[in-house]
């Protein structure tokens, strides 16, 4: 469906070139989008999704053991998108030991990434509001540290950014000047906290989604956060409990797509085509998810009962060290007895025999500070 009245354009300047910027009219969209039955049924779907998402974390022993590993496997696709080539494995071995074989930046961005989610599910947790104020708190933190250090971490742009293109003369998208860029976050913060607008909480983060990415309000880390707000608005209204529901798959999947129907918004107006596609995602994602938490669920419980039955009497010390992988699938020795307060002869011992019944293996060659895997469930996260 096409609308007249999504935004304006105002000329600016970047890099030398004068051009015409963006401005989005503020959210709900005037002309109001059409629910016909089809969106709706979309949007039951979903909702259904979501709440069988919601509820696998009661069926988990311990959420965190679902949660630890899927927050970093979101944070390694979403970052791909900007692209770096660090992976889940990567990054796992860089937080227990800090030295990989990829660019450490890269890795430095996806663990920053990690860091920033943790921060604002910390402060929302904490009652701190959603609003410009935390984001940009996630933005510090996401720019922490690496090749973003330089961007202006937690402060809104100053200077006009473009997005595609060899220069700004010829870019895909100008996002608004910056003068507007404050101003245009306010009205986005309005629309968050808005009671009267007229949308489900699902249907909002869509519309919040296409508007953060429109404004790109920061110098880098935009598709990030913008990612990343989809789920604080679905975990900040209560419908998820846990920050599990994450679209950057389905984003990268779908990349060509998403990104025509994002300019499909800012040309025509035709929020519908986005949602039909939102909202689609949202169930696939949802799915998968709980597809992957129960695939986890099994193979422990598969590995527990096959350590049970063949280990003897080192079964317990086996079963305390398997525990500790559920929640961390690669570790070494040391975080081992950190956390099982097991001895070192013990720990070795019982890594010797998990790794003759193939549940972990060693994937350092034998030097100090060897790293062990939990093989099943890392081919599970990465399947």
């Amino acid at each position: 469906m096409k609308r007249n009245d999504v935004g304006n354009y105002e000329r600016s300047s970047a890099g030398g070139e004068v051009v015409q910027a963006f401005v989005p009219e503020p959210l709900p969209p005037i002309e109001p989008i059409v629910m016909d039955a089809s969106r709706q049924r979309l949007l039951e779907r979903a909702t259904i999704a979501l709440g069988k998402l919601d509820s696998i974390t009661l069926l988990l022993p311990d959420p965190d053991i679902f949660l630890y590993a899927y927050v970093r496997k979101e944070a390694v696709l979403s970052s791909q998108i900007e692209g770096t080539q660090s992976s889940l494995n990567d990054l796992l071995e860089h937080e227990v030991e800090g030295s990989i074989g990829v660019p450490l930046d890269d890795v430095t961005e996806v663990s920053q990434y990690v860091a920033a989610l943790e921060h604002g599910i910390r402060r929302l947790k904490e009652g701190f509001p959603l609003s410009n104020r935390l984001i940009r708190e996630m933005h510090a933190t996401l720019l922490a540290h690496g090749r973003g250090s330089s961007k202006q971490p937690g402060e809104f742009r100053r200077s006009q950014n473009w997005i595609g293109g060899t220069r700004p003369g010829n870019a895909f998208f100008v996002p608004p000047p910056p003068h507007r860029v404050s101003e245009c976050m306010s009205d986005l913060e309005k629309f968050l906290h808005d009671r009267l607008q007229p949308y489900p909480t699902l249907i909002k983060a869509a519309l919040a989604h296409v508007q953060f990415e429109t404004i790109h309000p920061f110098l880098d880390g935009n598709g990030r956060l913008g990612r990343l707000l989809i789920s604080f608005i679905l975990y900040h209204d209560g419908l998820i409990s846990q920050p599990l529901l994450y679209l950057s798959l389905y984003f990268k999947e779908h990349r060509s797509y998403y990104y025509d129907l994002l300019n499909r918004v800012r040309t025509e107006g035709d929020w519908e085509r986005w949602v039909d596609f939102f909202l689609e995602g949202v169930e696939q994602m949802a799915l998968d998810a709980v597809s992957r938490a129960r695939q986890l669920v099994a193979q422990i419980q598969k590995d527990q009962a096959h350590i049970s039955r063949e280990g003897g009497r080192g079964a317990n010390s086996m079963l305390r060290i398997l525990d500790c992988f559920s929640h961390r699938p690669i570790e070494t020795i040391k975080g081992i007895s950190t956390t099982t307060v097991l001895s070192y002869p013990s720990i070795s011992n019982a890594l010797k025999r998990l790794e003759k019944m193939g549940i972990v293996r060693e994937i350092t060659g034998g030097k100090r500070n060897r790293l062990f895997r939990y093989d099943e469930y890392m081919k599970i996260l990465n399947a």
